[in-house]
């Protein structure tokens, strides 16, 4: 048999738990404070709007739906970008960001790169995605364990050694599974380095207004690069900020260097598509772009995407203080200082472990905590067990 994924078995490990208090922090899907699944209201209405119109269930084309992509590129890299005004980004339909990163990882092992750089530590997935793309996976430093802080010096050093033109993994916004973002200044020495260097940068963007509440403030180091005259790509998921998991959508693009050579790069990556999965699903894709194209389902979207943030960042604040509360010898800081959908809290693995046994609270085996399991309900509960295994 093989082994369990670390994520995906988390989860059946919870649902063999019969314990009356077990609780979940492991799977990376937003929960209310009742942590029951929330559907977004606005997706709700785009739905009721898309049945009304009784729509047909034809294939979408191998790039998938064009009014979604382009409302999707035009979320990513903003109302007035000038390199979509001259054409230079052009995008497909992706399977959310999962299937993205995967023909991403095949264009370029098609096209003569035989690695990828991606941060120390990144999420889980992207090393199968991009080893069974065929690429050399190697790691350039990121977070400091120590302080749980940002290692910077460690990052700026290692993307100098990076050999030209390699491509180069960034996290958008709400960095999985640290939780811990570069400043915009540090964002900008990061550029100016990656243009030094000649370097591929290829940004995954899955929280784009989930970590901060502002979908605009989550998109400024993409659209920063995109000033900065990179040539890059981007893959966008639709699952945490519009809470469409299972509908699997998300976007693919580049920017060229002119529309000719981005369109180019769109036609090899329909090659990579059309043998792999044909062509991607539809209505979560009509959904997004019924949200993006209304002005009121839009600003009723971005209400309720702030909304869920917020009560992540509240629960940050009180589990922060709870730990404090209890006489914890440790600092605690860094869980407010991160962002987005994940803590990195610093337990180590037994501690994971033992918390698991003792007080079956299931998180990942990195220490990471996703805080959209916390609930006014149970936080006191989590604190007292980290409290309990990191004495």
């Amino acid at each position: 048999m093989a082994p369990p994924d670390p994520i995906i078995g988390l989860n059946e490990a919870f649902q063999r738990d019969d314990f009356p208090q077990k609780v979940n922090v492991g799977v990376g899907a937003y929960r209310d404070d009742a942590g029951k699944p929330f559907v977004l209201p606005c997706v709700r209405e785009a739905e009721k709007r898309l049945l009304d119109q009784n729509l047909d269930m034809e294939y979408s084309g191998i790039a998938g739906d064009a009014k979604f992509v382009q409302a999707a590129l035009k979320f990513a890299y903003g109302d007035n970008s000038i390199a979509m005004s001259e054409g230079r980004v052009q995008g497909v339909q992706a399977l959310s960001g999962t299937g993205g990163l995967r023909v991403m990882g095949e264009l370029l092992k098609r096209h003569g790169h035989s690695m990828i750089y991606v941060p120390n530590p990144t999420w889980g997935n992207h090393i199968p995605i991009f080893n069974n793309s065929g690429l050399e996976v190697r790691k350039y430093r990121y977070y400091n364990a120590s302080t749980s802080d940002l290692d910077i010096d460690g990052m700026i050093a290692d993307i100098k050694e990076i050999p030209e033109k390699t491509p180069v993994l960034l996290h958008a916004c709400a960095h999985n599974p640290t939780g811990m973002d570069p400043s915009m200044e540090q964002w900008k020495q990061i550029s100016e380095l990656v243009k030094k260097r000649n370097l591929l940068p290829f940004f995954d963007c899955a929280y784009q207004g989930f970590a901060s509440g502002d979908a605009v403030t989550d998109a400024a180091a993409l659209r920063m690069f995109v000033d900065d005259g990179h040539l890059m790509g981007l893959v966008q998921s639709f699952s945490k900020n519009f809470g469409l998991y299972g509908h699997r959508i998300g976007a693919l693009s580049v920017v060229g260097a002119n529309e000719e050579e981005a369109k180019r790069v769109v036609s090899q990556m329909k090659i990579v598509i059309r043998p792999m999965y044909s062509n991607p699903p539809r209505h979560g894709a009509r959904l997004v772009h019924a949200i993006l194209s209304d002005s009121t389902l839009s600003k009723e979207f971005v209400e309720q995407c702030k909304g869920m943030a917020d009560r992540i960042q509240s629960m940050r604040t009180v589990l922060r203080t709870r730990l404090e509360e209890a006489g914890s010898k440790h600092n605690w800081d860094h869980i407010t200082k991160q962002i987005g959908m994940f803590a990195y809290s610093g337990l180590s693995k037994d501690q994971v472990m033992a918390m698991r046994e003792r007080h079956h609270i299931y998180c990942t085996a990195d220490g990471r905590i996703s805080m959209a399991g916390v609930t006014s309900g149970n936080v006191d509960y989590i604190a007292q067990a980290i409290n309990d295994v990191s004495k």
